[in-house]
């Protein structure tokens, strides 16, 4: 029976729903619906060329009609072409097959039957298919790193002057304020989103071998390079010309690396948060309704950014798997590659269900102002740092080891240190400012940092 409470994968059972943006581009019936446009491009092509033995140029409704089929290729014509596929047990020949049954009541396009899938190997209608697949689903992925970004931007603006205590390796560090800690996260998300974008995704269109055989056995008096080309870049792709029968899947592997490493940002962001939640500094809104935990009522977990975290490690296991794997293909041809990009789907919708969760889980925050002064009030042993580097401008001999003496593994009051500067060997201006600083005003460019994102 088929329900989301047998699928064997939760992105079609428990969270069938918040990955529905893929299906369209990342689904079989995505692969199938890219397949047949690639095919109808090509058809177009050849006629547009005048490379069609006794067929006359489309007229605009065949155009028209074609155009209807590549661009709203339907689920019910989908099913078709899997029911061909039982018999053929050839996945692309059955597309070829079903766009046969499409047009076999168009004219031109029956005299045009066998210039569908001429000149062309599997290869050459899934390598451009994947391409479609891939620009559209990158577009989806990417418009939720925006959604990401704008919200951390937000996080970042909203309190850029919120003094907050660092903790490098854990331990109480130079003060930082929230909102820049925010805008950090910001500008990774925004580079990695960037990087996602600009690769420019390859594609070819060659035959069985990457040499046009078959089509210059046809017709040899065709630039056949020059027509690939055309073809491939009028798609916007940018055309590969050396190839053996599969197209050599490195930018394929490129954006996997980059879909990672912005899932990798991201998933350093939900642990930061998850810290951060921990701490105190920030609380959780309450949902109606919601437990957090079977036994112990007064539980509010931070599940969103824990949901988020787990499922950008198996994007990411499944990315990383592809980017070293679809690379390599034995001599000229082999199928591991055929059955491993069936999972293109599986690893962003992970990704993006993670996308989901974390955008969720943002949305429920609040800052506790309280919380996080009370951690950075008490700390005035950061206070080290500013007033060595003071001594040291002024050229005061062993500024660090003295601070270090008087501050390190030590708790240090604001009277200690306030006894300690009057009598440093520095100007009484350097002075005042050092009795005048606090651990929550000694924050640097930080409000300016977090404001600039």
């Amino acid at each position: 029976m088929n329900s989301p409470i047998n699928a064997l994968s939760p992105l079609d059972g428990r969270y069938a729903k918040r990955v529905d943006l893929l299906r369209a581009s990342c689904s079989e019936y995505g692969l199938i619906k890219y397949r047949v446009r690639a095919e109808l491009e090509w058809v177009k092509k050849l006629n547009a060329n005048g490379i069609m033995q006794g067929v006359p140029f489309f007229s605009e409704s065949t155009l028209a009609m074609i155009h209807r089929v590549a661009r709203g290729f339907s689920q019910r014509n989908s099913h078709r072409i899997k029911a061909i596929e039982a018999t053929t047990n050839h996945d692309v020949k059955a597309v070829e097959y079903g766009i046969r049954e499409i047009f076999s009541q168009v004219e031109e396009m029956r005299l045009a039957m066998e210039f569908i899938h001429f000149g062309c190997t599997s290869e050459d209608i899934t390598n451009v298919a994947h391409a479609m697949m891939l620009r559209d689903s990158r577009n989806i992925l990417a418009g939720m790193i925006a959604k990401l970004f704008d919200r951390f931007r937000a996080l970042a603006h909203a309190h850029a002057d919120v003094p907050m205590l660092a903790r490098t390796h854990g331990q109480p560090a130079t003060p930082t304020t929230l909102g820049k800690e925010m805008a950090v996260f910001c500008s990774r998300l925004s580079r990695a989103r960037n990087r996602m974008m600009r690769i420019d995704l390859t594609a070819k269109w060659n035959g069985a071998s990457g040499n046009y055989n078959a089509a210059v056995a046809a017709y040899p008096d065709v630039d056949w390079e020059k027509l690939n080309r055309s073809f491939i870049e009028g798609l916007g792709f940018e055309w590969n010309p050396y190839t053996t029968q599969i197209e050599s899947h490195d930018t394929m592997a490129e954006l996997f690396d980059a879909v990672a490493h912005a899932n990798t940002v991201l998933l350093d962001a939900n642990r930061d948060l998850w810290q951060y939640i921990s701490l105190g500094y920030f609380k959780q809104k309450l949902k109606a309704g919601e437990i957090g935990s079977s036994t112990m009522p007064h539980k509010v977990n931070p599940i969103d950014f824990e949901n988020s975290e787990g499922n950008l490690g198996l994007a990411n296991a499944i990315l990383r798997h592809m980017s070293e794997k679809l690379p390599v293909s034995r001599l000229q041809r082999d199928l591991t590659d055929s059955t491993v990009t069936r999972n293109i789907g599986t690893a962003f919708g992970y990704s993006l269900l993670a996308y989901g969760s974390c955008l969720n889980g943002l949305g429920k925050l609040e800052v506790d102002p309280v919380r996080i002064a009370a951690d950075i009030d008490d700390a005035w042993e950061l206070l080290a740092e500013p007033i060595q580097t003071v001594m040291r401008r002024y050229g005061v001999s062993g500024a660090y080891e003295q601070l270090k003496d008087m501050t390190r593994g030590k708790g240090i009051t604001r009277e200690a240190l306030h006894e300690f500067i009057p009598g440093l060997q520095i100007p009484d201006d350097a002075k005042e400012r050092l009795l005048a600083l606090t651990p929550s005003t000694y924050i640097g460019l930080a409000e300016k940092l977090a404001r600039s994102v």
